[in-house]
């Protein structure tokens, strides 16, 4: 738990010197642009992320303010809604990977020789 606290904080700390919004940020973007159609429920995003659902509804209310996702009316259930990634936040998800890469690679990859990550991936895949 330290371990991932302090490579989340350095990773943030990346993000924020090279003026991009925080981690959560891409979290959401990425799962919608995994998502059929670029598109998800709000607790389809939750179940995909480690945000809780009153975190997750603030920040999909910021992604839309900066056009970076929209809101669509779920056809099957009036009260529920779809959360669609939009080009600008599409655009917005593979710039921040620019720098959520080198960051990776900078906090994790460098620490670890090729045989030691192969090892330590197999390990954690266990977990999931």
């Amino acid at each position: 738990m330290r371990a991932q606290s302090r490579v989340l904080a350095a990773i943030e700390k990346d993000f924020k010197a090279a003026g991009l919004p925080p981690l959560g940020w891409y979290d959401v973007l990425w799962e919608l642009v995994k998502a059929d159609a670029g598109r998800l429920r709000p607790f389809e995003i939750e179940a995909r992320t480690l945000l809780a659902q009153y975190n997750l509804s603030r920040l999909i209310d910021r992604l839309e303010k900066k056009g970076l996702v929209r809101r669509e009316a779920y056809d099957e259930d009036a009260r529920g809604c779809w959360v669609t990634v939009t080009e600008a936040g599409r655009a917005m998800r593979a710039l921040m990977w620019e720098t959520y890469s080198r960051s990776i690679d900078k906090h994790v990859g460098a620490k670890f020789s090729e045989n030691e990550a192969d090892e330590l991936a197999k390990l954690l895949s266990r977990l999931s």
